[in-house]
């Protein structure tokens, strides 16, 4: 019996060679927005929706200025942050996973400026010194970009609600280790059962080494 024919859509994504992972510490401002132990807001500019508040995410989470959102590049990328004020302020950095934009008052006139959630906002606080940091308003802080650790997720795809045979809408959700996404390719292709799953197999092994 003949297989089936239908069209099937999937992506390539290609890594950047560079790694991001910065050992430097750079100085930014941050704040927080939303309810105080919440995710900030249900998605966000990146699109994740109500993922934010679940694992790996689990509300460590935050918008960023244009400086570092990039007109959408940014989303998905891990950040290292940490207050600076002995007195409220723990030695540990939060990391923070970027999932929304924030364009105006404080990340505005080309400032690097974190908008964080309240959970990981009260994060960087000392032992019980969350609610107290947060009644500071605006910090002086520094970050780095890190690596994003998503144990068992080296790559995920999540496909919009919405989309039709005619419109398609992707989400990266998660992006494993160090590196950022170069380009997102959309190919047509055949499917039929045999050559599908080789097809599918093949290509993903061999287009997120980098």
């Amino acid at each position: 019996m003949e297989g089936l024919c239908y069209i099937f859509v999937f992506c390539m994504l290609v890594g950047s060679a560079a790694a991001v992972q910065d050992l430097h510490w750079r100085p930014a401002t941050a704040t927080w927005y939303g309810s105080p132990e919440g995710d900030g807001s249900d998605g966000g500019a990146c699109g994740y929706g109500s993922l934010v508040d679940v694992k790996p995410f689990r509300a460590r989470v935050g918008a960023v200025s244009p400086v570092l959102f990039k007109g959408g590049e940014g989303c998905g990328a891990c950040y290292k942050v940490r207050c600076l004020d002995r007195s409220i302020c723990s030695r540990r950095a939060v990391t923070v996973i970027i999932t929304d934009e924030c364009p105006g008052g404080y990340c505005s006139n080309g400032r690097t400026h974190f908008d964080l959630s309240g959970a990981a906002f009260g994060r960087m606080a000392v032992a019980g010194g969350g609610g107290q940091l947060r009644n500071r308003g605006e910090l002086s802080v520094i970050y780095r970009r890190t690596a994003c650790k998503y144990p068992g997720k080296n790559i995920a795809f999540h496909v919009n609600e919405g989309s039709t045979d005619y419109w398609l809408s992707l989400l990266v959700e998660f992006e494993d280790g160090d590196g950022d996404l170069g380009s997102m390719h959309i190919r047509e292709v055949i499917y039929t059962p045999h050559t599908f799953f080789f097809l599918f197999f093949f290509f993903f092994n061999f287009a997120f080494i980098f």
